[in-house]
C-alpha cells in the first residue's frame, strides 16, 4: 500500500524511517480547534509537529460551537492572529449563565465582548494558519492505535502507516481513542437529558423563541440560510445511533404538538448533559486536550474555548521538553493547572442545566431570582469573567495579585514607541518586562528562551474581579500570557521562576 503523504505544501525536518514509518517530534490526533491551535503553538516554537485528521478538509455541516469568548480572543491576539477571526465574525455580548445574558463591556480587557463565528470558519482560519506554518496534516486518516516506550510512541494510522513521535497528544474528541487506549479513566456523570439540534426547512410558520416545559428546554430560530435552527429536548434517553428526521419530528410533536412540516434537513445531531473529565491529562508520552480531556453540555458555549486554552497552556511546555531545555516534570503543570479549570466549567455547566432542566414553577422562580442577582454589577462582573475565561488564575504560590493570572493587555512604551503588550508574545516566547531602571534586570542565561524588554507603562493595572492592583517593577510573562513572577530590581525569586518555567541554565 502506498504511503499517504501529508497534504501541506512542505514538511519540516521529518524523516522517513523503515517499514512505512515517518518520524515527527509530536503527533496530534484530531484536527479540530484544539488540535489545530496546539499545532500552531508547537510550530511557532520550531517543533516538528504533525496532525492526523479523519476528514478530507475542515468542512463541518452541522452547527457546533458558535463563537469565541473574550479570553480566547486575547490568546489569539497574543499570537497576532485575532484580526483574522474578527474580520469574519460578529462582535456580540456572548457571555451568559443559564440563558441570562452577561454584559462584560466594562471588564478590563481589549476584547470586552464575544465573537459570533461558526466553528467551521474558526477551524478553517486555524487550518490556513498552520498551513502557513508548514505543519503537515495526514488527512482521511484515523489514529487506530499506538504503543509507547521509554523513548517514544509508535502511532498506527488507518491504512497501515506508522508515525514515530516523541509525544502523542489526543485531541480526538469525547470518544477519544487515544484516551481509551492509554487507559486513562474518564469519571463523571451519565446523561439526564438528550437534546436534538438540527437545521431544517419548515412548511408551516414555526413558533420562534425559547420555551420550557416538563420535558426540558427548547428553541426555534431563523438561520442565515433561511432554514430553522431547532434545539429540542427528547422525551427519552434510550435513543441510539445517528438521529433521523423522524426522531426530530417525534421530538417536535411531543413539545409543540406539530413538527411544522419539517423537511429537507441540512443536518441533525444529538448531544446530552453527560459531564466527564479525564482523571489525568498525561500518561507517559501521551497527553490529552480539549474534549478528549473533558465533556459537558454546550450551554454557555465554553467547550471550544476551553480546548483552545488547553492547547496554549500545553504547547510551549511540550516544546521546551521536546527541545530538552526543560525537564519532563514541566508537563505535570499542564494537568495541575488545566484540570481545575475544566472541573469548574463542568460544575458551572451542571448548575446551568439544573436551572434549565425543567419548566416547573420552582425552577422558573429560581431562574428569575438568579437573573435579578446577575443584573447587579458585582455578580454580573464575577460571572461574566468566569464564563468568558478572563478570571482564570493558576496557583503559583503566594505573592502579588498578578501572579498566576493573565497579563493585562496594556499599552507599553518601548524605546519611544507605543506598543500593545500582546505584540511581545507573537513568537510564543517568555517575556521579562522591566519597568524600572533601564538594564536593571537581566536574564542573559535564558536569552534563547526569554526576551528581556525595558518598558514604561502609564496605564492602570486592573484585573477582572480583582480590580486595580499595584503597578509592579518587573513581570515575567509565560508564553501563554500568564504571569510567572512579579518583582523589582532586587530580583528576589526571579532565578527560581526562570528555572521552573524555562528550564535550567545550560552547562
Amino acid at each position: 500500500m502506498p504511503v499517504l503523504l501529508p497534504t501541506s505544501r512542505s514538511r519540516r525536518a521529518s524523516s522517513a524511517g523503515p517499514h512505512n514509518q515517518t518520524d515527527h517530534a509530536v503527533v496530534i490526533a484530531g484536527g479540530g480547534p484544539t488540535g489545530l491551535m496546539l499545532a500552531a503553538e508547537l510550530a511557532l516554537a520550531g517543533i516538528d509537529v504533525a496532525v492526523v485528521e479523519r476528514r478530507p478538509d475542515q468542512a463541518i455541516l452541522e452547527t457546533r460551537a458558535g463563537g469565541l469568548h473574550a479570553r480566547t480572543l486575547e490568546i489569539l491576539g497574543q499570537r497576532g492572529v485575532a484580526d483574522r477571526f474578527l474580520r469574519e465574525g460578529e462582535i456580540l455580548q456572548l457571555a451568559g449563565f443559564a440563558w441570562t445574558r452577561l454584559d462584560i463591556s466594562d471588564l478590563p480587557t481589549r476584547h470586552n465582548y464575544g465573537l459570533k463565528l461558526r466553528q467551521s470558519r474558526i477551524e478553517q482560519i486555524l487550518a490556513d494558519w498552520i498551513e502557513e506554518l508548514a505543519v503537515p496534516v495526514y488527512r482521511n486518516r484515523d489514529v487506530t492505535g499506538f504503543t509507547q516506550g521509554e523513548t517514544g510512541v509508535d502511532v498506527t494510522l488507518s491504512g497501515g502507516q506508522t508515525l514515530r513521535a516523541n509525544y502523542l497528544v489526543g485531541c480526538d474528541g469525547g470518544r477519544s481513542l487515544v484516551r481509551k487506549s492509554a487507559g486513562i479513566d474518564f469519571p463523571g456523570s451519565d446523561p439526564t437529558l438528550s437534546n436534538l439540534m438540527a437545521e431544517v426547512e419548515m412548511r408551516e410558520a414555526p413558533a420562534f423563541g425559547l420555551r420550557h416545559d416538563a420535558l426540558g428546554f427548547h428553541g426555534l430560530s431563523q438561520t442565515e440560510s433561511g432554514r430553522v435552527l431547532v434545539v429540542v429536548t427528547e422525551a427519552a434517553l434510550d435513543r441510539t445511533g445517528a438521529p433521523t428526521l423522524r426522531d426530530l419530528s417525534d421530538a417536535l410533536v411531543a413539545v409543540y404538538g406539530t413538527d411544522f412540516g419539517a423537511t429537507n434537513h441540512a443536518w441533525i445531531s444529538r448531544f446530552t448533559d453527560a459531564a466527564r473529565q479525564a482523571a489525568s491529562y498525561r500518561k507517559g508520552r501521551v497527553l490529552l486536550a480539549g474534549d478528549a480531556a473533558h465533556i459537558h453540555h454546550s450551554v454557555g458555549g465554553q467547550g471550544l474555548n476551553l480546548g483552545v486554552q488547553d492547547a496554549v497552556n500545553l504547547g510551549w511546555k511540550l516544546a521546551q521538553v521536546v527541545k530538552g531545555t526543560s525537564p519532563e516534570s514541566l508537563l505535570d503543570s499542564y494537568h495541575s493547572e488545566r484540570h481545575p479549570v475544566a472541573a469548574r466549567v463542568l460544575k458551572n455547566t451542571m448548575a446551568q442545566i439544573a436551572l434549565l432542566r425543567r419548566g416547573d414553577e420552582g425552577r422558573k422562580a429560581a431562574r428569575e431570582a438568579l437573573a435579578e442577582l446577575l443584573a447587579m454589577d458585582e455578580p454580573r462582573r464575577r460571572f461574566g469573567a468566569m464564563m468568558s475565561g478572563l478570571d482564570i488564575a493558576y496557583d503559583l504560590g503566594e505573592g502579588h495579585a498578578l501572579l498566576g493570572r493573565r497579563m493585562p493587555g496594556l499599552d507599553l512604551t518601548i524605546e519611544g514607541r507605543k506598543l500593545p503588550l500582546f505584540t511581545l508574545l507573537h513568537r510564543a516566547r517568555g517575556v521579562l518586562l522591566n519597568f524600572g531602571k533601564r538594564g536593571g534586570i537581566d536574564a542573559a542565561p535564558w536569552r534563547d528562551r526569554v526576551d528581556v524588554v525595558d518598558a514604561d507603562c502609564d496605564g492602570v493595572w486592573e484585573l477582572p474581579v480583582v480590580g486595580r492592583v499595584a503597578a509592579p517593577g518587573a513581570v515575567l510573562v509565560r508564553p501563554d500570557g500568564h504571569v510567572a513572577w512579579v518583582g523589582g530590581e532586587s530580583r528576589q525569586g526571579l532565578e527560581e521562576a526562570l528555572t521552573r518555567w524555562f528550564g535550567p541554565v545550560a552547562a
